[in-house]
């Protein structure tokens, strides 16, 4: 996907966790406590769903383009509990919404110059918003405890669209929002399926991240740029616009 100018982005859309929040540090506790639930108790059981879920016990990572790492509560109930009926998935699914939305944002940790880094592409006049395969409630309750709600326009999870990521439907829903095209929109993400929907979607510019649990090697292909992560975007943003009107 050709990469539009930088002078011509004019909003950014962030993935979530890995890319504005620690996702090892912030979920790793949390995805243990569930699949404790979902094992009954039985810790071997719960270090297996763990594990099937995509977590590296050796690297003590969750691997990229994991279930956990980048799918939805839908695809981890799905995981997790095949025995269950259509309702019964719906109840669990909600049950673990409900948790995910309270713990997610009461134990978020947000990555290194997040708030510095956010006021400083707002200052350069871009509008941001955030989709996630989290719910909407999860976004917005983790927005709202690290103090950044004001910082974005909107806030899309996998609950608000009919397709979650990879599909275009939460870029699309943020460009009708905001009324700016997609082709003048960067998608910052830390995982693959960040980067397909930039190009599902068209997106001007499509952005990979190192700072949650893709490897350079995963995004590769997928990215027109690459960071550390969105503590570079503000001079990465500003450097290409510059080089390109010299």
């Amino acid at each position: 996907m050709p990469g539009a100018h930088p002078s011509e982005i004019r909003a950014i859309l962030f993935d979530k966790d890995g890319t504005l929040v620690d996702f090892n540090r912030t979920w790793f506790g949390i995805t243990m406590e569930l699949a404790h639930k979902a094992a009954n108790g039985d810790a071997d059981r719960a270090r297996a769903l763990v594990a099937a879920g995509g977590y590296d016990w050796e690297m003590e990572r969750f691997r990229g383009g994991s279930v956990v790492a980048a799918g939805t509560i839908n695809d981890i109930v799905d995981l997790w509990h095949p025995e269950l009926t259509l309702e019964e998935k719906r109840e669990r699914i909600r049950a673990y919404d409900d948790y995910a939305v309270r713990e997610g944002s009461r134990r978020a940790v947000g990555i290194d110059g997040l708030r510095e880094t956010l006021e400083r592409l707002a200052a350069q006049g871009f509008i941001l918003g955030i989709a996630t395969n989290d719910s909407e409630a999860g976004a917005r309750a983790t927005a709202e405890a690290l103090g950044l709600t004001p910082l974005f326009s909107v806030i899309i999870g996998y609950d608000s669209v009919a397709r979650a990521k990879p599909h275009a439907d939460q870029l699309e829903l943020f460009s009708a929002r905001i009324g700016i095209p997609a082709s003048a929109i960067a998608m910052v993400g830390d995982n693959g399926h960040d980067l397909e929907m930039a190009h599902a979607a068209g997106a001007g510019l499509a952005v990979g991240v190192l700072s949650g649990n893709s490897t350079l090697d995963d995004l590769a292909s997928l990215s027109d740029a690459i960071l550390g992560s969105i503590a570079d975007l503000p001079d990465f943003l500003a450097g290409r616009g510059k080089a390109l009107r010299g």
